[in-house]
């Protein structure tokens, strides 16, 4: 197994996906944004196939004894901060939105070995974000936490959003880590 934590941004996961020597699989494991409005923070999610640009890739189902959702993973270039703006992605066949996936879906596609997405659920279809996650992306494609708790200092809905989210990603993580536990692997290459 070899675990890569690349950041934000397609370009950077397909680079980190490629830097592996004859990965017999490939998995993209993180948070993602729900477009489909069923869907509760930390909820699993496990993508059936990942659309970007265009180009769709089918994903393969890990063999898993705990409940998980599953549908379209859509892979966007920004943090959607609307509730309509998730809202068109859901009418438009895309149940989750995150940042990465399609890079190491297409190295997949280009190595011929089968892709896993797997998400934890972080934020809400209803909701619209008052924070800027885009100005806080750093060129490494990490969020900067003091770029966004400096800019909701003054802003107790930023503020309060940001506590929110915390929390959420925390029992997100800790959902995300007890699925993994609950896969069946052989050998597998993961990236982050």
């Amino acid at each position: 197994m070899i675990a890569i934590a690349n950041g934000a941004g397609t370009g950077r996961a397909y680079a980190a996906a490629m830097q592996v020597p004859e990965p017999a699989q490939i998995w993209n494991i993180g948070f993602a944004g729900a477009a489909d409005p069923e869907l509760r923070a930390g909820d699993i999610f496990v993508a059936d196939r990942v659309c970007a640009d265009g180009q769709t890739f089918p994903c393969e189902r890990p063999r898993a004894r705990a409940p998980f959702r599953s549908g379209a993973v859509r892979t966007i270039q920004s943090v959607a901060r609307t509730a309509r703006e998730k809202r068109d992605h859901y009418e438009s066949g895309a149940s989750v939105l995150e940042m990465e996936a399609a890079g190491p879906a297409r190295a997949a596609s280009e190595l011929h070995v089968p892709f896993y997405c797997v998400r934890a659920i972080s934020d809400l279809a209803a909701e619209d974000f008052a924070n800027d996650f885009g100005s806080a992306l750093m060129p490494d494609g990490r969020f900067s936490p003091i770029r966004l708790v400096a800019g909701a200092m003054f802003s107790p809905r930023r503020f309060a959003e940001l506590i929110r989210l915390q929390k959420r990603t925390a029992a997100a993580a800790k959902n995300l880590g007890e699925f993994l536990a609950q896969c069946q692997f052989s050998s597998f290459q993961f990236l982050g």
